[in-house]
């Protein structure tokens, strides 16, 4: 039985989701919860995106073959009795063996919370982003516009990216304030490694008046990393999660979303 969760973490605590040797990964945590509530050796999960060290999941979509049988709503509860507490399963459902949480995906959205202030956050360490400079909106629009479409991304794609090819289509970046906070909603039918936060070191340049907006449009041509703003922090940075076909009818959001500024 193959069956796909829904997994929500701060990544604050943890080196990305990608398994490593020191074992202080989302995916390691994770597949040793599930192990040891199947009390099994081991058990292996492909997710839909792998986030990096810092960033935070909502709905991250792993997919696995169950060695035993549980309810789904076992497989909630269960494991989440051996998940740390900045982690846990929202949902659990079976789906067909065909289905790949990574390759079934049509597109992947994101989120990135950014706190504009003259004091640095407290309460939001570690979930949001931050900026002392005022930015303005209008600009960082127009900059964000010329980035939509089918591009070569490389001037935003970290050295140690392994993506086959540079090229993707971003469909959605939207940006919008309340208050002291800015949230810029992404959505693509896949990322490069650091590919947002690259973009975002771009467009705070852009909205603190340091760039004007066709800036963007020069450094997406470039194609090279050197000529785009430094890599901004992870801290604010969420997976919201990817988009399946409908016909499988997985949960798009989770509770956690709710706590976010925006």
């Amino acid at each position: 039985m193959r069956i796909a969760l829904g997994v929500s973490y701060l990544g604050s605590a943890y080196q990305g989701w990608q398994s490593q040797p020191g074992g202080r990964t989302v995916q390691d945590q994770l597949e040793r919860a599930l192990a040891t509530f199947a009390d099994v050796p081991a058990i292996g999960t492909l997710c839909a995106g792998r986030t990096d060290a810092g960033v935070h999941g909502l709905n991250q979509v792993v997919h696995f073959d169950a060695p035993v049988e549980r309810a789904m709503f076992s497989w909630v509860r269960g494991v989440n009795r051996y998940l740390p507490p900045d982690m846990a399963v929202q949902w659990a459902q079976e789906v067909p063996a065909s289905f790949h949480a990574r390759n079934s995906a049509r597109a992947r959205r994101y989120a990135y919370v950014l706190l504009e202030s003259p004091v640095r956050p407290s309460v939001e360490a570690g979930r949001v982003g931050w900026v002392f400079r005022p930015l303005a909106l209008e600009p960082m629009r127009a900059a964000a516009r010329h980035l939509l479409g089918e591009h070569d991304f490389s001037s935003f794609r970290a050295a140690q990216c392994q993506a086959a090819s540079p090229v993707k289509t971003l469909h959605r970046l939207e940006i919008r304030r309340r208050g002291p906070y800015w949230r810029f909603d992404f959505e693509a039918n896949a990322f490069l490694h650091h590919m947002i936060r690259n973009i975002m070191g771009c467009l705070i340049a852009v909205g603190q008046g340091l760039k004007p907006p066709d800036w963007m449009a020069e450094v997406l041509a470039a194609r090279r990393r050197e000529v785009a703003a430094p890599t901004f922090a992870p801290d604010g940075l969420y997976f919201l999660g990817p988009v399946y076909d409908p016909a499988l009818r997985l949960p798009e959001r989770t509770p956690a979303f709710d706590w976010l500024p925006l």
